[in-house]
């Protein structure tokens, strides 16, 4: 029937209640809340039942033709979930899952969870034949540049607001864990009754001193001060901050830097532009300094050293999170002539 990304799972539940689904991906909150929607919609439509399976060392495939077959007691439809915790059900689950497909009743509704799945077992037989009878729910991780606006909808559903820093700052706090964000946004619902959420609010609600230090150190780079900033750096990793956060802190400035300069020589004012990318007025003086040493290609490069470390962060790509950092912070300082070499040099310094 359909491939859908999570985002799509209402409208398709709105529109029908498939009679498979498999929810597929390795954000357990994204799968989660995924799983519960079709639940509540499913029960909605009389699925009141639910039987859980796990495919560990006890578990057979034929739980699933049992429960298929048999009529509940009270006559309710039951929804039969199977968490196949390493996307692979083999040749016996390949056959239950195929048979089911094709032999689908109005009584039951199958829904399957599963970690991601790999290219070669989207062409299996159990594969597509859910694709064929039901709905693949795929479960994206978000990235750098999509969490501030996941986490300013969680804020919204949860009848809060708050402005661009506050929400830089809860991303800084929750180092891109989904479950950890939703945990904060609930925290603040019992928090606070603000109309809005600024940075200081947010700060006080859910930051730690790490967390300054790191705000502090990103400032030391615009300032132009490249070995302050490095020790920073080195300090910041020694006391165990995330890299992530870190991260967040270096991208939420090199986005407005570039956003900056793109205004600039566009002919719009420091000062109209600096407002509209959320600089407050006392940062006004370091990003106006930083702007006339960083031309925009620099910036550009920067980005996408960010999207690298996002990467390595998160285990999609090699690499060494903390010498790429390094490079973004030197080179927001205005060292433009590093190489791998000499970044695990400059690292050592003091």
């Amino acid at each position: 029937m359909a491939r859908i990304r999570a985002d799509q799972l209402a409208t398709s539940l709105r529109k029908d209640l498939a009679p498979v689904y498999l929810v597929t991906g390795d954000e357990a909150l994204m799968s989660q809340e995924a799983c519960d929607t079709i639940r509540q919609h499913a029960r909605k439509h009389g699925f009141t039942e639910r039987e859980l399976y796990h495919t560990d060392a006890g578990f057979s495939w034929d739980e699933l033709y049992n429960a298929s077959s048999a009529m509940s007691l009270f006559a309710d439809k039951k929804i039969i979930e199977i968490r196949v915790h390493n996307g692979k059900p083999g040749d016996a689950g390949s056959k239950a899952i195929t048979d089911y497909c094709a032999n689908t009743n109005e009584d039951t509704l199958l829904l399957l969870v599963c970690p991601k799945i790999d290219a070669r077992s989207q062409s299996s037989k159990w594969f597509k034949a859910i694709e064929q009878t039901g709905t693949v729910i795929n479960i994206w991780p978000i990235g750098i540049a999509q969490m501030p606006r996941w986490i300013d909808n969680r804020l919204k559903a949860a009848g809060l607001n708050a402005d661009s820093d506050a929400i830089d700052i809860l991303c800084a706090k929750t180092e891109g864990n989904l479950l950890a964000a939703a945990q904060e946004v609930e925290k603040l619902k019992l928090l606070t009754d603000e109309p809005l959420i600024d940075a200081q609010l947010m700060a006080n609600a859910v930051m730690d001193s790490a967390r300054y230090d790191t705000f502090g150190m990103v400032d030391k780079a615009i300032f132009g001060d490249s070995r302050a900033a490095a020790e920073s750096l080195q300090g910041l990793r020694a006391e165990g901050t995330e890299a992530l956060a870190i991260l967040w802190a270096l991208n939420r400035d090199l986005v407005a830097l570039t956003n900056l300069k793109e205004s600039l020589q566009a002919g719009e004012s420091f000062d109209f532009a600096a407002k509209r990318n959320g600089v407050w007025d006392k940062r006004k003086p370091l990003f106006k300094q930083a702007l006339q040493r960083l031309k925009l290609p620099q910036l550009h490069d920067l980005l996408r050293k960010t999207a690298l470390a996002d990467r390595v962060a998160k285990g999609s790509a090699k690499g060494d999170v903390w010498n790429i950092l390094l490079d973004i912070t030197l080179g927001l300082a205005g060292v433009t002539t590093l190489t791998p070499q000499t970044s695990r040099l400059e690292f050592r310094i003091g």
